[in-house]
């Protein structure tokens, strides 16, 4: 039956026109999407044609040196990870560009000067194994937290190799646990069994390149040996299985993937995958005091009643296994409301709350089946963020931060109000600077809300050098936060900033998601037009002083919208973009996101995509920017063809382009700290050059 659908379908792609496989005559430059020598010999002709350019715009050095003062400084907030007892960080500065896993004592770290003990040496380790070792996190067995899955990557890439670490002892463990470079999926059960999906060999990954087959590990074990107790479709975005330790127990849970967005979620009881009935595209966020946790992306009526799209419900989950569907409503959304995370302490659940895009926070507690809330006063309209809680006691770390307040890190212990313990230091001088929030509206007269962050001495002339970022994309939010980067590169040499809160982005709930989903695309980039021609209308800049910024899906983003309004935009940086929607799905990690762009390879889907594709929008005898394609040779989950095809088709059909790749990075463009300032100087000399 599947062949004969296959076939079908096949028949009538071919009597429509349209053919499945692009080769090299429909697609001269498809030969660069391989890391080939022709295609590296490229690259780097590229890069010399524009490192020289942009190195000598007057405002590189001084920017340059500048991040690099920034991002080594002392005075930044070392960021807390709870961890039993202790309170972990991973460190970067000049000295330390690979980073230092390190930890001190909670007493400690609230001082000015916390004693710090190294855990881990990136850099030393790094030099000791001759590999360029990014890291990449570490997942530990709660709640003592002593044996880690340490995840390293070879340049910055999604696939990480995972060795088994002991943290009292401060070194790998010897015959431990240990998986080869892949895009791996690693979970402690107990001290000697992990949950592992990887690539197993030929068919165990699905077509989006993540496991698809998850195995149960005993320690002393061959991998070859485990127990598989999972195995999903290659359809499947990825499967795994996690173990959620809590005070009252430990939780097994299996997840198929079916998309970037829905899935199926099961315990695992005595050996059995026993399924939670709850909707595919509900969001399982987690167990707290016997009570199961879950958010919803659409309106769910059961057991005689209707639950809102967006809403957050809990239920005693032994309750709900015999039948129960009576859900306590812990959230429930508004127009302008939207739930934007869950987390909780021992007795505690923290909700913060997107309001009109600034954050609430609250604290909820359950008390003889009742529960209770109460909010977090927070020192302006800004955004908050629980960083990281202890389920030992009622200890969490929080932070505040808006465009021109420096990051604040705030802790509270024992349900205590939080104090602040650590602040940012202010970067750059943001006297005279202010901040608004206008309205645009968009092509079918929706409201899309936008900031303007404003220069000392600004004047609504029309000659301001501005730069529009925006998203749009995967229920990502943007908010209100302190950018040194933005602060010093850009706003305190007298340039506007403007972050656009478009449809694709979560700033109003799974609504403002859907609304810009596959068919619906065209209204992200709508929106963010809109955004660019309410900016000049209002006459805060001009076509040609606005310069749009964006990556990954953000490069989409600016790919589309300056192919659709190319007069309307004077710069583009297009930072690891998705670019050639046609391909998408065959480059990188690109089958996953079916479900938020729709399919290619399906006629309806290439419909409406081929209308708003960059690459294939492109066209000769078009007047476009002079853009700034910026990627990553070890970019393995966007991939570095898009920007490389798109830069090589622009300059085919005459247009000028800058193009730079760095070879390590993976998908943040940036391997290290000195990497990470070179990439952001290049991206704003740039805009320099071409807005002021």
């Amino acid at each position: 039956m599947r062949k004969q659908i296959a076939l079908a379908v096949l028949a009538a792609v071919l009597a429509a026109g349209t053919i499945l496989a692009q080769t090299p005559q429909q697609d001269p430059f498809i030969w660069l999407e391989a890391d080939s020598p022709r295609a590296m010999s490229w690259v780097r002709q590229q890069n010399a044609a524009t490192l020289p350019v942009l190195e000598k715009v007057p405002e590189y050095a001084p920017i340059h040196r500048q991040l690099l003062k920034i991002f080594g400084s002392k005075a930044r907030i070392p960021y807390p990870r709870i961890r039993d007892r202790y309170v972990y960080n991973f460190w970067q500065d000049t000295t330390h560009v690979r980073g230092l896993w390190r930890r001190t004592t909670l007493a400690s770290y609230r001082t000015a000067h916390p004693a710090w003990t190294t855990v881990i040496d990136v850099d030393a380790l790094a030099k000791k194994e001759g590999k360029d070792w990014v890291w990449k996190g570490a997942t530990c067995l709660a709640p003592e937290d002593r044996l880690c899955m340490v995840a390293l990557s070879a340049g910055g890439k999604d696939a990480v190799v995972w060795r088994e670490f002991d943290t009292r002892r401060k070194a790998f463990v010897p015959g431990g646990f240990k998986l080869p470079e892949a895009k791996s999926d690693v979970s402690w059960k107990d001290a000697n069994t992990l949950w592992v999906g990887t690539n197993f060999g030929k068919g165990s990954l699905t077509t989006s390149g993540y496991p698809r087959i998850v195995k149960e590990w005993k320690r002393g074990t061959p991998l070859g040996a485990a127990h598989t107790v999972l195995e999903g479709s290659v359809k499947d975005v990825s499967d795994s299985v996690y173990s959620e330790h809590t005070p009252e127990g430990r939780y097994d849970i299996a997840t198929k993937s079916h998309t970037f967005f829905s899935g199926e979620s099961f315990l695992i009881l005595g050996g059995r995958l026993v399924k939670l009935q709850i909707p595919d595209d509900a969001q399982l966020d987690g167990f707290f005091k016997d009570q199961m946790l879950f958010s919803l992306r659409s309106k769910w009526t059961v057991g005689g009643h209707t639950y809102p799209q967006g809403a957050l419900l809990a239920i005693d989950l032994d309750s709900f296994l015999a039948g129960n569907r009576q859900f306590k409503t812990l959230f429930t959304p508004t127009e302008k409301t939207s739930l934007d995370s869950v987390s909780w302490t021992r007795n505690h659940l923290l909700l913060t709350v997107l309001d009109n895009v600034h954050s609430r926070l609250y604290s909820m507690s359950l008390e003889k089946g009742e529960w209770s809330r109460r909010e977090i006063p927070l020192p302006g309209i800004g955004t908050a963020q629980v960083i990281t809680t202890s389920d030992l006691d009622d200890t969490f770390f929080s932070t505040y931060t808006d465009f021109l307040t420096p990051t604040t890190l705030y802790l509270s212990v024992d349900g205590a109000a939080p104090e602040k313990i650590k602040s940012s230091p202010a970067f750059f001088n943001a006297t005279g600077m202010r901040v608004a929030q206008y309205e645009a509206t968009s092509k079918d007269g929706t409201k899309i809300p936008y900031f303007v962050v404003m220069p000392k001495g600004f004047e609504a002339n029309g000659k301001n050098p501005t730069v529009l970022y925006g998203y749009g994309g995967f229920e990502v939010s943007l908010l209100p936060h302190y950018s040194a980067v933005v602060g010093t590169a850009w706003l305190a040499r007298g340039g506007v900033y403007v972050l656009a809160n478009i449809r694709g982005g979560g700033e109003f709930g799974p609504r403002w998601h859907r609304a810009a989903l596959k068919k619906n695309r065209h209204k992200a980039f709508e929106d963010f037009i809109a955004v660019a021609e309410d900016l000049i209308a209002r006459k805060i800049t001009s076509p040609r002083h606005l310069g749009i910024m964006g990556g990954s899906n953000g490069g989409l983003l600016v790919g589309a919208s300056f192919t659709m309004r190319p007069g309307l935009f004077r710069a583009v940086v297009c930072q690891v973009p998705l670019l050639d929607m046609r391909r998408y799905t065959k480059i990188g990690a690109g089958a996953s996101w079916i479900a938020e762009y729709g399919n290619p390879d399906n006629p309806g889907d290439w419909a409406y995509m081929k209308t708003w594709s960059p690459y294939q929008n492109v066209r000769k005898g078009v007047h476009y920017p002079r853009v700034f394609f910026y990627t990553s040779t070890a970019d393995d989950r966007v991939g570095p063809a898009h920007a490389r095809k798109m830069a090589a088709k622009m300059e085919a059909m005459g247009d000028p382009v800058y193009f730079y790749e760095n070879t390590e990075g993976g998908h943040s463009a940036g391997a290290n700290l000195k990497q990470s300032a070179h990439m952001w100087a290049l991206s704003y000399a740039y805009l320099w050059k071409m807005l002021r």
